[in-house]
């Protein structure tokens, strides 16, 4: 039995861990990474998959971002351990998060990924947004939490301001 719970703070080491074990060594030095450097994540977005024995089996995260004057939400990163991977875990965690997001107002998702997978969650290659080099940007993808959301919205993609 999976359950689905806001990341905690006594988590961290154990989601990292299961980020370092998906990603390849120096993911932090990826694009998307300078854009939550020094910025607060958006806790109640953040969630896990525990199993019967409270261990993360998944995780995904989100970070406030800022195209122009318009605020949309990073995601990612988002992973599955490889011994969960196949289970539905990566896209119940999507979807449960993009709920949330617009229960909280939130109008757009950003992220950097592959077409052909998060497109199945309705995400579109968002042509007019520009993400920090070395971007590909084929793989820019954006998702409209209320409709029209990314209507008229382009430019770069750059750190929200703290508050």
């Amino acid at each position: 039995m999976i359950r689905i719970d806001e990341e905690r703070a006594e988590d961290w080491w154990e989601v990292e861990y299961l980020y370092d074990t998906c990603f390849a060594p120096g993911r932090e030095l990826l694009s998307s990474y300078r854009l939550r450097d020094g910025v607060k994540r958006v806790a109640e977005l953040c969630l896990v998959a525990r199993d019967e024995n409270d261990l993360v089996g998944a995780a995904i995260r989100f970070w406030p971002v800022m195209i122009g004057p318009h605020k949309a939400l990073l995601l990612g990163p988002i992973a599955v351990h490889p011994t969960r991977q196949g289970e539905g875990l990566g896209g119940h965690l999507i979807r449960e998060s993009l709920h949330k997001a617009a229960g909280l107002s939130w109008e757009r998702v950003l992220l950097v990924g592959d077409a052909p997978y998060y497109s199945r969650f309705g995400f579109e290659r968002l042509d007019n947004v520009v993400m920090p080099p070395p971007t590909n940007p084929d793989r820019v993808l954006g998702y409209a939490l209320k409709p029209g959301a990314w209507d008229g919205v382009s430019g770069e993609v750059e750190k929200a301001d703290q508050a």
